[in-house]
């Protein structure tokens, strides 16, 4: 079988399957999966690696795992092998089409029947007539072989006509004679047995008579007489009549088969057609796309189709359909328009044709069958209720198939509007729904034929207020004028408004619309009339102003202004007044105000009283509920753990090196590359070339680094090699920090050494943090997560109430409460699972943000079921359900409070008044194209600008009132958090500095006792220099930068306040390996502080820890080489080492000269000097190949 597969993604989110034979001729393209968000297939389809019977499509943000074929879909075996299927086949065992996996001993030929077997070896069963006196029933075709048994009964009776069995390897035969008692049996049923599997049929005679034809009468089960009759099986022809068996019928089905196939219709390629005298013409097809449900009215033009006299019409040949669509014309409304019904079919394009009383096709054009419409966005979600006729508009796509636009409202029922659609958006003007109540929802709805599609709700309110306007002269010849409205929950568009000024003898100026702002007690409305020459005198003159919002007109009047001649007569009294009222109100003041300070002295102690028993009362009495099921720990894969610990800031080389590596051929490495990874198996020629390149004063830190780590990676599968190497480095090293102070040594990361010892501690003692430490550690992680949100978070600036770090630390803390929410999650594709909870109780602030409350919502469910919800944070909303009333939470919306400078503050829980036991519906987003607000400047939560630090914007009653905070009140928290992770701390630390089974990592155990050799050999007998290089070399080089770093482990984000408070953690880990007393006093930073009292415990901890690896016994040589060699294996094909060596020898030609003149004064390394220049012999021809 020689077939060639292609899966083909499409731009509108289909997977077609092709399929190609001998000579790369295409079956019919069948649609294997369809995407109903109609997202891009992603240009990279990858195979399951194991099991053909997959396909991963990546579409969107996600990847999908999709069948290759859907074998069950072929009913008989003659359907499954005519399809041609590669992966399907006839399983016999089970009587289905199958994969070849599926199919219990498929390891059998006999039991699975493939495409190469042809339908002809399907097995079916056929009763003929092999002489006068009797029929046969047989099996044809292929079965297994092996004992069979058959058996012939009355359907109506049950009666056993006749049954047999066959010998070894032979198919069952039975023979019933043409008796007189059988010439009534008018249906039978024929069952082949074949061990555990059977295969049967019914036969029905009760028509033999009525059939004319050979083929068909012996296809039936009936026989055919010589006569040319078709007559019962088991009754005999006339005795002038001989019977007939059925080698004839077969060539008669020979014959014929030619006249029985029917070609395709030719497409002319013009649009006239003649038959006999007279000429059609056809122009166009209305509409030219139309959705998948088909269309009732589609309306072809032309000319002459009045004359047609035996019947039009319509020919569809799909681009990827084989078969054609013939429709009959539904009705010819003129000469020169027609109408048609289409059917329904699949996404594609066709082309058209028409055909004239049997003649050719005259071609139409193409028409285009596209998927249902679907919305993304209605905006604005609210209009007003009496006139309506606001411009409506929805975004989304596919409009330009719909039939119609419907608003349905619950008692007025559906209420057909006008629309205007393009493909991607319509918009409509609103109806009114006078004398419904106010705050009416309807639904707004596409109808395709008769499928009536949901866009979303639109809320009506109740009609916006005008509470008067002023006129502004800006200069003489253009007015600004200003309307002021109540606030409310309209969006008011330029296209919606009309505004109309009445000045003097009811003269009129239309005022062009500028801008809306609001503010926290009216709407302005500016809008200017520019071009008129006097001004100020239409200022003085102006009446009203006509405004027209949709089918809205109402009158607004002019702010009333008092006349300038009252005002200059009362002004006298009035100024005597005020001087009367000054000198009662400056006496007044001054007693309050004395009284004022004495009452904020007291409310200032009060605070400070109740901020410091609260503070101790916490850290007696607080106790974090750890949320210990916190699943599956989501470890990174051993390849990203590496890259990311090797390539810390330079993610760019992650992709680079783990792309294709499941089908790259180990033997497909070029000439250069193979040549160059031999050469840097030569330890001396390495060992020279790592010497050199650090000479190079342009050789700077980061490329000693990527140096190193390259080098890693082509040396991955050769780590007894590379261990090789870094004890030769090392050694050289020593000579280096000898000369000067040789507790330096390993502190920083200034040489390629230092960083290869980095890469090999993460490499060797991955198996270790993985087994023993990756538990607490993500332990840790959660429950510093759980200590910091239980508190107030500063969503701008992540400061926390809750922190390790000082500078993370919220002090400017405002009152909060815990609420609790009853959340229900509204089911989706993706989560689809029966037993998944979507009732949940969650514990959030009312000083949370909404995007908080989200992360605590999705984190909730996650404790809850063990796995997430289906969903991004940015792809879900949250609705408050009070009642029959649902209302939208957004972090910003048309309620949010905007500070006196400009600075919107982010709505929280308690904006939204949001009480305990209140429902949330988490539902998807219906725009899947908008993203939640990035938060600027021009924001804030928690911490207020510094023009609002003395008022408290959250409620009126409590305005001008101001809480006295001081940091130093905080500083307690600090201590609270530490408190509640100091269990889980401890645990961490310890997993690190234990022996698991009184057994050292392979790698620790090795490279002390390698730096314990080295310091005797150079007669070191100091032993704290021993102590250091061990500190800098494990703790220092390798579990700091994890410590620091939970993203090189697990599949996380770090925020930056986790980032702060693991800093302090990772400061504590390191002072616990110092051996310097730590002299702290009061004025001490706090960091430092907060471990003081545990340090002292941790290093007699960590002398005991390098007391006990120098106490074990050493390790032998075969050992570590053969645990070395276990490593090499296990991350044989994880990383693509062409990359690697490539890049090294970017290094080796940018300093090539260098290196050759150090290579010409070694003795010794002649032979890598020649293949050096051999080398770069290769590469330069490979450079001019173009194939770099």
């Amino acid at each position: 079988m020689n077939r060639t597969v292609l899966f083909l993604g499409t731009g509108d989110g289909q997977l077609l399957k092709v399929i190609l034979d001998e000579n790369f001729t295409s079956n019919c393209p069948e649609v294997i999966y369809e995407i109903k968000e109609e997202t891009p297939v992603f240009y990279k389809l990858v195979p399951h690696p194991k099991k053909n019977m997959y396909i991963y499509v990546t579409a969107g943000k996600e990847v999908r795992r999709i069948g290759v074929a859907n074998c069950n879909k072929h009913k008989s075996c003659l359907e499954c092998l005519t399809a041609a299927d590669p992966h399907c086949g006839w399983c016999h065992s089970l009587q289905r089409c199958t994969f070849k996996d599926d199919c219990v001993h498929s390891e059998s030929s006999e039991n699975w029947l493939d495409i190469s077997s042809g339908p002809k070896r399907c097995p079916q069963i056929h009763i003929s007539r092999r002489g006068k006196d009797k029929a046969t029933v047989a099996l044809v075709g292929s079965v297994p072989a092996r004992r069979s048994g058959c058996v012939v009964r009355n359907a109506d009776t049950g009666r056993e006509l006749c049954k047999g069995e066959s010998r070894p390897n032979e198919t069952c035969t039975c023979s019933i004679l043409t008796a007189a008692p059988y010439k009534d049996v008018l249906v039978v049923n024929v069952t082949f047995s074949f061990g555990s599997w059977h295969l049967s049929k019914r036969f029905n005679f009760a028509n033999c008579s009525s059939l004319r034809e050979c083929p068909v009468c012996v296809g039936a089960g009936c026989a055919w007489c010589r006569s040319g009759r078709c007559v019962h099986p088991f009754t005999a022809c006339s005795p002038s009549d001989s019977y007939r068996n059925q080698e004839p019928c077969q060539a008669a089905v020979e014959r014929r088969a030619p006249s029985q196939t029917t070609g395709g219709r030719g497409f002319a390629k013009s649009n006239r057609t003649h038959r006999g005298s007279q000429v059609f013409s056809v122009e166009s097809i209305e509409p030219q796309k139309i959705s998948t449900l088909g269309k009732r009215n589609v309306v072809v033009m032309g000319a002459n189709f009045t004359q047609a006299s035996h019947g039009i019409v319509m020919v569809l040949k799909g681009t990827s359909t084989c078969d054609e669509d013939v429709i009959q014309v539904s009705q010819v409304l003129n000469d020169t328009h027609m109408r048609f019904s289409l059917p329904s079919s699949r996404k594609e394009m066709k082309d058209v044709c028409i055909q004239f009383d049997g003649g050719d096709c005259a071609s139409v054009g193409s028409l285009s069958y596209i998927a249902l419409p679907h919305c993304s966005l209605l905006y604005p979600a609210t209009t007003w209720i009496s006139s309506g006729g606001q411009n409506i508009t929805i975004m989304g796509r596919n409009f330009d198939v719909i039939d119609n636009l419907i608003i349905s409202h619950e008692l007025k029922g559906n209420i057909n509007v006008s629309e205007d659609c393009m493909a991607t958006y319509c918009s409509f003007s609103a109806p009114s729904l006078k004398g419904s109540k106010v705050r009416t929802n309807v639904t707004v709805k596409l109808r395709v034929q008769e499928t009536y599609l949901d866009c979303g709700s639109l809320q009506y309110l109740e009609d916006p207020r005008f509470t008067g306007y002023r006129v502004d002269p800006e200069v003489d010849t253009e007015l600004e004028v200003k309307i002021l409205k109540e606030n409310d929950n309209f969006n008011i568009s330029e296209k919606d408004i009309e505004i109309t000024l009445f000045h003097g003898e009811n003269k009129q100026l239309n005022c062009s619309f500028e801008n809306i702002t609001r503010n926290q007690d009216l709407t302005t409305i500016l809008c200017k009339i520019k071009g008129i020459r006097t001004a100020n005198s239409i200022a003085s003159s102006s009446k009203k102003v006509h405004i027209k919002l949709g089918n809205l007109e109402l009158d607004v009047e002019q702010e009333s202004v008092a006349s300038p001649w009252y005002f200059l007569i009362g002004l006298p009294i009035l100024l005597v007044i005020v001087i009367f009222v000054a000198v009662g109100v400056t006496r007044h003041k001054s007693k309050e105000l004395s009284r004022k300070q004495s009452q904020q002295l007291e409310l200032l102690e009060s605070e400070l009283r109740k901020e410091i028993r609260d503070g101790f009362a916490e850290l007696q009495m607080d106790k974090l509920d750890v949320v210990d099921s916190f699943g599956t720990v989501p470890f990174l894969d051993y390849k990203h753990f590496a890259l990311r610990t090797f390539f810390p800031e330079s993610g760019g080389f992650t992709h680079i090196f783990t792309e294709d590596m499941h089908n790259r051929d180990a033997s497909d490495k070029n000439e250069s590359l193979t040549a160059l990874d031999a050469l840097i198996c030569n330890k001396s020629f390495l060992v020279t070339v790592i010497h050199t390149l650090e000479k190079q004063k342009n050789f700077s830190v980061k490329d000693r680094c990527l140096f190193a780590s390259f080098l890693t990676i082509a040396l991955q599968t050769k780590l007894v090699y590379l261990t090789s190497i870094l004890e030769v480095l090392t050694r050289d090293l020593m000579e280096q920090s000898s000369n000067m102070q040789p507790k330096l040594m390993l502190r920083r990361t200034e040489s390629v050494v230092e960083k290869l010892l980095t890469n090999w501690m993460s490499v060797c003692l991955s198996g270790f943090l993985r087994e023993t430490v990756g538990e607490p550690f993500y332990l840790l992680v959660t429950t510093l997560n759980q200590k910091i949100n239980k508190g107030p978070v500063d969503v701008i600036t992540c400061k926390a109430l809750y922190t390790l770090n000082e500078d993370w630390l919220l002090w400017q803390v405002p009152d909060f409460s815990t609420v609790a929410l009853n959340v229900v999650f509204e089911k989706i594709p993706e989560n689809d699972s029966a037993d998944v909870c979507r009732n949940i109780s969650v514990n959030v602030l009312d000083c949370d943000t909404i995007g908080q409350a989200k992360e605590k919502i999705f984190q909730a469910f996650l404790s809850k079921n063990g796995s997430p919800y289906g969903l991004q944070l940015n792809e879900i909303c949250l609705e408050l359900q009070a009642g029959t009333r649902q209302k939208e939470l957004l972090d910003i919306d048309s309620s949010s409070v905007i500070l006196e400078d400009g600075i919107t503050k982010l709505n929280t829980i308690g904006h939204y008044e949001i009480s305990n036991g209140s429902t949330i519906k988490v539902f998807k987003k219906i725009a899947n194209f908008t993203s939640d607000v990035e938060y600027s400047d021009d924001h804030c939560h928690l911490i207020l600008p510094d023009s609002e630090a003395f008022q408290d914007v959250q409620g009126k009653r409590h305005r001008g009132k101001h809480k006295f905070k001081v940091k130093e009140m905080y500083l307690t928290k600090l201590l609270s958090t530490k408190v509640a992770i100091h269990s889980v701390l401890e645990k961490l630390f310890r997993s690190i500095w234990s022996l698991p089974n009184s057994r050292a990592p392979f790698a620790i155990k090795y490279f002390f006792d390698f730096l314990d050799a080295q310091a005797e050999n150079k007669k070191i007998t100091d032993p704290d220099v021993v102590h250091i290089w061990k500190t800098n070399s494990l703790p220092l080089r390798f579990w700091v930068n994890i410590l620091k770093n939970p993203q090189f482990v697990f599949d996380i984000k770090k925020t930056p306040h986790i980032d702060g408070c693991l800093s302090v953690i990772a400061q504590a880990f390191m002072d616990a390996f110092s051996l310097t007393e730590q002299q702290l006093g009061k004025e001490a930073p706090t960091n430092k502080l907060l471990y003081a009292k545990d340090i002292p415990t941790y290093k007699e901890e960590v002398k005991s820890y390098y007391k006990a690896i120098r106490d074990l016994p050493p390790l032998s040589s075969s050992e570590m080489e053969e645990f070395l060699t276990q490593e090499s294996k296990k991350h044989e094909n994880e990383f693509n080492e062409e990359v690697a060596l490539t890049e090294i020898y970017k290094y080796i030609v940018k300093y090539f000269d260098e290196i050759l003149n150090k290579l010409e004064r070694e003795r010794g390394l002649e032979e890598a000097q020649k293949q050096l220049l051999h080398v770069r012999v290769l590469f330069d021809e490979k450079k001019k190949c173009k194939w770099m």
